[in-house]
């Protein structure tokens, strides 16, 4: 099976099962796929952006909360993983949609013209944080709190529920759609 689908895009929650998925997928996909995620570019900022309101804030309650300089250094690491895609390589993006929508569509923009398969990542709010407690590098609360917010008003080229289903059967699941949809043109109408 040869994809058309040049990038993947997981939404979901906090422990949802986002990075269990996109590594049984790069099993599963016959390419070879690049998995990048949010987690990904906030690793790689100075510490200063990780705890400050120019940043990224975790606040005791599991809200999440983003400054002006990192959503400028977002817009560009959005840019840069979609250079990669239309240099050739596959990208699936671990991500959560905290503005909805809205955070849809700048990546929509940044993904112009790609072919995309954008997948709902749900998971059961107790679920989730039972996971996120079992992880220990998470802020408690962060999981119950993304479990739905991100869904919130979401379209989706496929859903999985990964508290209904293990990792291994979601990704068969995407993979299969890789397969049949090739997923959207970003930016554009259903493909």
């Amino acid at each position: 099976m040869s994809s058309t689908a040049q990038v993947i895009v997981l939404n979901g929650g906090s422990s949802s099962g986002k990075s269990g998925i996109a590594r049984c997928l790069q099993a599963l996909l016959p390419e070879a796929w690049l998995a990048i995620g949010v987690d990904t570019l906030i690793d790689v900022m100075p510490a200063r952006l990780r705890l400050g309101s120019e940043g990224v804030g975790f606040a005791q309650d599991g809200e999440v909360t983003v400054g002006a300089e990192f959503r400028m250094l977002e817009d560009a690491w959005m840019t840069g993983v979609a250079a990669m895609v239309r240099a050739g390589a596959r990208v699936i993006v671990d991500e959560v949609f905290l503005g909805g929508p809205e955070s849809r569509q700048r990546w929509e923009k940044a993904l112009g013209g790609l072919d995309v398969l954008w997948v709902g990542v749900r998971c059961d709010a107790a679920v989730a944080a039972g996971r996120e407690l079992a992880r220990g590098d998470r802020v408690a609360g962060m999981a119950e709190v993304q479990a739905e917010l991100v869904h919130r008003g979401m379209t989706y080229d496929v859903e999985v529920d990964t508290a209904a289903a293990e990792a291994v059967e979601c990704a068969r699941t995407i993979a299969r759609a890789v397969g049949e949809s090739g997923g959207r043109l970003a930016g554009g109408s259903p493909g």
